[in-house]
């Protein structure tokens, strides 16, 4: 049901489509109005919207210039409609009243991300922190008017495409799951259970925090632990009722908490990486080795967030997530990126990208890693890009001199796009890392090629690999392949918890 879905959103990047999200949320939000449906009339809404977006962009621009970094515009616009859903707009008579706090709202939310940060990562939501800061300064407080009845549809729709796109479906159900049985217990000592959970959820304002405000993945921690536990800890505390003696709780300063609780557990940091070389690694994946300005650490399998400047940024903004395809036990730092035809302006500049240019690299996470216990029997399969964390992985094992029962199934569409076969070689002789290639474009196959020529199914793995039962199962490259190959080996009765899957999101 999600495949066609899947294949739109792939193609958009993260921040674009919570853009288009909230944009849609406005939207609906005006159309209600004119008839009456929600408070506000259209004209209440879009000056709200026009103010708060404007503010924001201005301030990220001046901040930006102060401290010489390359911005995120959408991240600007993205804070203004935040605040444009959460803020009330303007009743009759409020279109100058209501000016300071549209003033300085989004001014608080973009100078954080600026000034309040550690290791130049800023560690509070803006949105959240803003409408905590105007809520004592100047005694008004967000609304969360986007919680009403007639929005929940939309926002239910949005939302669960956006939750889908991140990938934080265990993040979500988590912080609901607290909500609900924090709702339940606080509405059993008041007496009113079930009115308790009716207003939490017919009104839409508890799932717009969920799929907008609590999936920032600047403020997450990085691995699916640490999200459980901050979703549980952020549900346990949205209850408007909880309170520590005269201290009560709001949507934002829950996830406040959350976030300092985040940072606890995971600290963050930005590098700036510096080019060393810029090399090709196979026909269409090119190998950036960098140099980081602090040292970086990682495990084999993480990837990073990477914000590059440039000029005419398209519809695709500057930032992306490339997996780390060097081991931690390397001096440098490398990424392998995949180029298609018609690259976006982010990959254009990256292609003109010569040593001694810089890449600012932030949010380290990911949970596709090695397990713990290495005499777990392994399958890594690999189709086209997805193969970089499977080199950072093998890398890493030849570096340490770990062995481990092993079996990389790589897949590509013609010879020309097989990469890093010194080091899968190499792991193969000196570790017995079993390496088993092959193409899918039958008319293209070289007199040379000795490997297969058919896709990855079932009758290819229960030849290549007869004790697979005994294994667990890495899965890693577009998201089409990941999701054929889980529901594949599904079928052949390999337990979902022997399944760990990576996808790289096409031309976004």
């Amino acid at each position: 049901m999600f495949r066609p879905i899947d294949t739109i959103i792939d193609r958009i990047t993260m921040y674009r489509l919570v853009l288009y999200y909230l944009i849609g949320l406005v939207v609906a939000a005006m159309a209600l109005g004119a008839f009456g449906v929600v408070p506000y009339s259209p004209i209440a809404i879009a000056y709200s919207v026009t103010v708060l977006m404007a503010v924001s962009w201005a301030v990220n621009k001046v901040f930006g210039r102060l401290f010489n970094v390359p911005l995120n515009i959408e991240s600007a616009y993205i804070t203004g409609l935040i605040l444009a859903l959460i803020i009330s707009p303007p009743q009759t008579g409020e279109y100058f009243s209501i000016i300071p706090f549209l003033l300085l709202a989004p001014a608080i939310a973009m100078a954080s991300k600026f000034l309040i940060n550690i290791g130049k990562k800023h560690i509070f939501n803006p949105a959240a922190l803003a409408v905590f800061v105007t809520a004592i300064v100047i005694g008004q407080s967000a609304s969360w008017w986007v919680g009403t009845m007639a929005m929940l549809p939309f926002v239910i729709i949005g939302g669960i495409i956006m939750v889908r796109k991140l990938r934080q479906f265990d993040l979500v159900i988590s912080f609901l799951l607290a909500a609900v049985i924090t709702t339940i217990v606080v509405g059993s000592v008041n007496g009113n259970i079930g009115s308790s959970l009716i207003r939490a959820f017919t009104g839409s304002a508890l799932l717009f925090f969920a799929a907008v405000m609590l999936t920032e993945p600047l403020t997450l921690p990085p691995n699916r632990d640490g999200r459980i536990a901050y979703g549980i800890l952020i549900g346990m505390l949205f209850n408007p009722q909880v309170h520590f003696g005269s201290l009560y709780f709001s949507p934002e300063l829950s996830l406040l908490v959350g976030n300092v609780f985040a940072y606890i557990v995971s600290p963050k940091k930005r590098h700036v990486f510096t080019i060393k070389s810029v090399k090709r690694a196979s026909d269409d994946i090119v190998n950036f080795t960098l140099e980081a300005d602090t040292q970086l650490q990682f495990r084999p399998g993480q990837y990073m967030e990477w914000t590059l400047g440039h000029a005419k940024t398209d519809s695709r903004g500057n930032r992306r997530y490339f997996t780390l395809a060097s081991s931690p036990t390397e001096s440098n730092a490398i990424l392998g990126v995949k180029f298609y035809d018609k690259p976006s302006s982010y990959k254009k500049r990256m292609l003109q990208m010569q040593p001694g240019d810089t890449i600012i690299g932030g949010q380290l996470s990911g949970d596709f890693i090695l397990p713990d216990d290495p005499q777990q029997k392994l399958v890594f399969i690999a189709g086209g890009i997805g193969v970089t964390p499977f080199r950072s992985m093998v890398k890493y094992l030849l570096d340490t001199g770990e062995v481990r029962d092993i079996t990389l199934l790589y897949s590509n569409r013609t010879a020309e796009e097989v990469a890093y076969v010194d080091v899968f070689n190499q792991a193969q002789s000196e570790l017995g890392v079993r390496m088993v290639y092959t193409l899918t474009d039958k008319t293209q196959v070289p007199d040379w090629w000795q490997g297969h020529t058919d896709y990855i199914d079932q009758m290819f793995i229960e030849q290549e690999v007869p004790d697979y039962h005994e294994r667990m199962f890495y899965i890693s490259g577009s998201h089409s392949m990941v999701t054929s190959v889980r529901d594949l080996l599904t079928n052949m009765g390999v337990a979902r918890n022997k399944i760990k899957t990576d996808f790289f999101p096409g031309l976004a």
